[in-house]
């Protein structure tokens, strides 16, 4: 299966369990982010990487500057382990990441969860990438990418369950707008698949033929 089919087979269930009403609020907070100003200040192609410096899960700091050194660098915005859709476009980089690693390409995942949280789905995954730490979304920020949670959806978060604050370590409730970015050796954005909706995601096939043209 693709990601697509992945992710419409659990939109499918998910609708199927959750009531309209909180269906539509989810979808109007999707709605809201997309038609905003927040949208026209996202990081584009042809801009230059904002540099940063942050902790992997076994707490060694990892900066864009070194990867980029390497070689191209596929940066990923991932909310977190909680997260279903986050999760299945995680398995699906992780399937791929051999095809990423052909360009001599470094995968790379940021997320505002705490290390320990990162670590526990990377063991639970047996992933074969790196996620780093961006604590209250700093580095979000500066791509334009953080974003602020509505108090109607953070209300339906918390009928769900999902302890966001416990997971990164501030009750901000601000989160990444879920972004695919291809970074090359001079610190340029080559591509970038950002969208308002998250359960849109790139398929990993697609960013790695934008790699392959790129390279």
């Amino acid at each position: 299966m693709t990601l697509k089919e992945k992710i419409d087979a659990y939109k499918e269930d998910f609708n199927a369990r959750v009531p309209e009403e909180t269906r539509e609020i989810m979808l109007r907070a999707t709605e809201d982010l997309r038609k905003s100003p927040q949208m026209l200040r996202t990081i584009k192609v042809g801009d230059i990487a904002p540099d940063f410096s942050l902790k992997n899960f076994n707490g060694a700091e990892v900066a864009l500057s070194d990867l980029i050194d390497r070689g191209p660098v596929v940066l990923v915005f991932y909310r977190g382990r909680w997260w279903p859709y986050c999760n299945l476009e995680l398995e699906a980089l992780s399937a791929a990441a051999d095809l990423f690693s052909k360009f001599d390409a470094t995968l790379v995942l940021i997320s505002p969860q705490l290390p320990e949280h990162n670590k526990a789905i990377a063991n639970d995954k047996n992933l074969p990438v790196d996620i780093l730490s961006d604590l209250g979304n700093e580095v979000a920020a500066r791509y334009g990418l953080k974003y602020q949670m509505p108090d109607d959806l953070i209300a339906i978060y918390q009928q769900f369950g999902l302890d966001v604050p416990e997971h990164n370590g501030d009750d901000s409730w601000t989160l990444p707008i879920p972004a695919t970015l291809i970074i090359d050796n001079e610190g340029i954005i080559r591509f970038a698949d950002i969208n308002a909706d998250y359960t849109v995601r790139p398929e990993p096939e697609e960013t790695v033929q934008a790699l392959k043209r790129i390279v």
